[in-house]
């Protein structure tokens, strides 16, 4: 048997490629027929999916193939353009009860028959209705901030200068302690004219000075020097005082002015402690005689002249009927009409009428005293 080559057989005939039987395709459940939602416009058609790669055959259909490629259609949708706030309902405020007061009495009328023009206020109450005082309805009506200090610290001013006449005449020590009372009221009194209050620390000061004045009096044969060297050691202290102080610059300042006027006021009225004792005794009446007259229900001008005239009056009676006792007493009214001016300033308070009202009227008159006792002696 020869062998033969490979090129002679035959050709063998290539296989025709296998034909895959087709599967018999039945309806997919999610490919049936589901009604549509109601249209206004017509239905677009449905596209068709994309197509094999070549040579590849898809042998079963891709259940997923319907939901890659949903249905698209047109219809009426939401309005997207920007609408107007809808405004919110403004809030109805809700009625607060009243807290209960004391019913308010209406004035009585008078006996013409026409009510009565002053007005009445009611009592101070828990709630925070305080009681109005004659400078805040002074204040509140805009009449004159001076409100003088009236008969009632008249009195009381005229009773400390008589305490002072009668002490001066007893001894010094006797006159020491009315003195010192006045000295007291004297620093409060500024302070609380002033609107500082409380300044425990500024009146405490000031007093301070005035009893330091006082000694050094007493240890110096009454020497007014002492008082001099007394006022510069505490114009200095008190600049001291303020210097260490943590406020505002303008308080400092006022603070500071204040203090140095209180301390001043107290130890000037250490003049009645430097006079003589006739002096001393002349010039306390006359200071009481000219506050009883200036409180007196009369205009000021006739007031003032009268309250001078008064003093004078009872500085020569006082004074062993000679000239320079009256004098003396016309000057010490004068200085005494000055402090009682101030005191009635600036709208002051009760408190402020039976403190400055009552002590400055005799402290200002102080160096008077002693100024015109010396020159009459």
């Amino acid at each position: 048997m020869t062998n033969q080559p490979y090129g002679s057989h035959e050709p063998h005939q290539p296989y025709e490629p296998y034909q895959q039987p087709q599967p018999y395709q039945q309806p997919h459940p999610y490919q049936q027929e589901q009604p549509q939602p109601y249209q206004q416009h017509p239905q677009q058609p449905c596209q068709q999916p994309p197509q094999a790669w070549p040579g590849q055959q898809q042998a079963y259909g891709d259940p997923y193939a319907d939901q890659q490629h949903t249905q698209q259609w047109q219809g009426q949708t939401w309005e997207t353009q920007m609408q107007p706030p809808v405004p919110e309902p403004a809030p109805v405020p809700v009625p607060v009860p009243a807290p209960a007061s004391a019913p308010v009495t209406a004035p009585a009328p008078v006996a013409g028959g026409e009510p009565s023009q002053r007005r009445d206020y009611g009592p101070a109450t828990l709630g925070g209705n305080a009681r109005v005082t004659d400078a805040q309805r002074a204040r509140a009506e805009g009449r004159s901030p001076v409100i003088e200090p009236g008969m009632q610290p008249a009195v009381l001013t005229a009773v400390l200068g008589l305490l002072l006449a009668g002490g001066a005449a007893l001894g010094t020590y006797a006159l020491l302690v009315p003195l010192v009372l006045l000295q007291a009221v004297t620093a409060a009194g500024w302070f609380r004219l002033n609107g500082m209050w409380p300044a425990r620390q500024g009146i405490a000061l000031g007093f301070l000075g005035a009893l330091v004045a006082d000694a050094a009096l007493l240890a110096s044969d009454r020497s007014p020097a002492a008082i001099l060297g007394t006022l510069g050691v505490w114009v200095l202290l008190a600049l001291v005082m303020q210097l260490r102080s943590h406020a505002d610059p303008d308080e400092r300042m006022y603070g500071l002015m204040a203090t140095v006027v209180a301390a001043a006021l107290a130890i000037a009225a250490g003049g009645y402690l430097a006079a003589d004792a006739d002096a001393v005794t002349v010039g306390a009446v006359a200071v009481a005689a000219a506050v009883a007259v200036r409180a007196l229900p009369l205009p000021t001008a006739v007031s003032v002249v009268i309250a001078v005239a008064a003093a004078a009056g009872a500085g020569f009676a006082v004074g062993g009927m000679e000239a320079p006792g009256a004098g003396l007493g016309a000057g010490a009214a004068v200085c005494a009409l000055i402090g009682h001016r101030v005191a009635s300033y600036d709208y002051p308070s009760r408190f402020v009428h039976f403190t400055a009202g009552v002590a400055l009227p005799l402290a200002t008159a102080g160096p008077a005293v002693y100024v015109l006792g010396r020159v009459a002696g």
